[in-house]
């Protein structure tokens, strides 16, 4: 007797074996030096139909549903993690950026394209549209890995977080241009949808997170799926009314990450877990997709697309809107490189090959190449460049060495702060270097043991230290400008 087996048991044993493979590959991305996201597109492509033959995918437009699907999970974690002093900072760089770099960049590769092979304009302004945008799945995990300064790393940020707009704006009008002749007022109020509704929305939906956030639940696991239902709201009601799902799931988890008033540790680290995994699978897929056999046919053309890219586009585009900000030479070299292109432009190039565009498949493989090239390219050596130019920082710039873990039903938060031996506290005693009022020090753990610290408690480098604070007058800033040795006047603003 033998129990039948049920169609979705071999999709798990696949979904499964895969995931377990992508894993511990990008696990090792470190010590491999090669971008995670390079590595999960070459096990999608070992494992597709063109390799070893093992997973046969070829519904491009499922992919694409789904690749919107992973973008939104690690879109809305980059807001959740992204530091308000960061949008204080470079927020508004950042949208400059996003703005000119996907106009400029589309326009130069445009130009480039059709004057060098001739595809016609259409195709080469498609193909220009496509690339045009730095993506937010390689770019957040770049920042958070390479020692980019923490300004710069705020505008690379910000940039492929509200850049979609413009790029599917830019996609989607010149798709159909092949199909129609969209008026000026078209185009102008399709732009405004997808930015003003997207912004609306997401500022919405922000706000709505935070209050049903704040209610108390049975469990406090409970919130990071709530707020995952949030992020989806708020994504499927932009797209529904024709705004842009992206940027306002975006704004939402900026909004959710800054003014979440419990829980929010839970929430983030929950999110971090479910965006590398969407992030594996993004990619994965992506790889599955693609047919290898077809990509040396458009090698040329990639080559001199990435080219373009890298050597005239980004840095143009970089050059015009930096003009207002006071960048010197060396700090906009590295922006300059470090604009990655990866999942966005692939999932880009689905949609004029799902939509019928007669050069759709070349335009995807010639998009595949060009992320291939950027990923190995410049994902390799963002971290030597910033080190060459002397910009490279001790500490990648996302990382806050102090974290607030609320307590329910007390006027008392815990502040966790991570010693490193960059802190001036390193070698000091407590009673020489106390925490100010309203904060006490009530345990360190070193060496994976918890210990009381007393008056002649000398900090050392590695330790783990434990604050108690009144959570009415002590804010996460306040402790980290302490460890910090930093100044910090009553009233500045909180960095979470």
């Amino acid at each position: 007797m033998t129990l039948e087996h049920l169609p979705v048991d071999s999709v798990l044993l696949v979904a499964a074996g895969l995931m377990v493979i992508g894993v511990l590959f990008v696990g090792s991305s470190d010590r491999l030096r090669v971008p995670a996201a390079l590595l999960s597109l070459g096990v999608g492509i070992v494992f597709g139909s063109d390799v070893l033959g093992l997973v046969d995918l070829s519904d491009m437009a499922l992919v694409r549903d789904l690749s919107v699907v992973a973008l939104m999970i690690i879109l809305f974690e980059g807001g959740l993690t992204t530091k308000p002093s960061v949008i204080r900072e470079s927020g508004i760089p950042g949208f400059v950026l996003a703005n000119v770099g996907v106009l400029v960049t589309a326009g130069v590769t445009a130009v480039g394209v059709q004057l060098l092979f001739s595809p016609g304009w259409e195709t080469a302004l498609i193909l220009g549209a496509v690339v045009a945008s730095t993506d937010a799945a390689v770019v957040f995990d770049l920042v958070r890995r390479a020692p980019i300064p923490k300004r710069l790393a705020g505008i690379l940020e910000v940039e492929s977080g509200v850049n979609d707009p413009f790029a599917i704006l830019l996609t989607i009008g010149l798709i159909e241009v092949t199909r129609s002749q969209p008026t000026a007022g078209e185009w102008l109020l399709f732009g405004a949808r997808q930015l003003v509704g997207g912004l609306a929305i997401g500022l919405i939906g922000g706000w709505l997170g935070t209050k049903l956030l704040s209610i108390r639940l049975r469990s406090s696991g409970l919130y990071p799926l709530l707020a995952m239902g949030v992020a989806g709201l708020t994504f499927a009601v932009a797209a529904t009314l024709s705004s842009s799902g992206f940027f306002a799931v975006y704004i939402c988890g900026l909004i959710v990450g800054a003014l979440a008033p419990r829980h929010r540790r839970e929430i983030r680290s929950f999110h971090s877990s479910l965006a590398n995994g969407a992030d594996i699978t993004l990619f994965l897929l992506l790889g599955l997709l693609v047919f290898p056999s077809e990509l040396p046919e458009v090698a040329v053309q990639g080559l001199v697309v990435t080219a373009i890219l890298l050597f005239v586009g980004r840095p143009l585009s970089v050059l015009l809107a930096m003009i207002p900000f006071g960048m010197n030479w060396k700090e906009k070299t590295l922006l300059s490189w470090a604009g990655l292109r990866g999942a966005l432009p692939i999932v880009l190039a689905t949609f004029p090959a799902t939509a019928g565009v007669a050069s759709g498949d070349r335009i995807f493989n010639t998009v595949f190449f060009v992320v291939i090239v950027s990923a190995l390219l410049q994902g390799t050596t963002v971290a030597p460049l910033a080190k060459r130019l002397g910009l490279a920082v001790d500490r990648p710039a996302w990382q806050s060495i102090a974290e607030a873990v609320p307590l329910d039903d007390v006027d008392v938060d815990l502040i966790e702060i991570d010693i490193t031996a960059d802190l001036p506290l390193v070698g000091t005693r407590l009673a020489d270097n106390p925490p100010p009022s309203g904060m006490l020090a009530t345990t360190i753990v070193r060496n994976h043991r918890a210990m009381i610290p007393g008056a002649d408690t000398v900090f050392e480098a590695g330790d783990f230290l434990v604050l108690a604070v009144d959570r009415a007058t002590v804010r996460v800033s306040d402790a980290t400008a302490w460890a910090r040795g930093e100044k910090k006047g009553p009233g500045e603003p909180e960095e979470t």
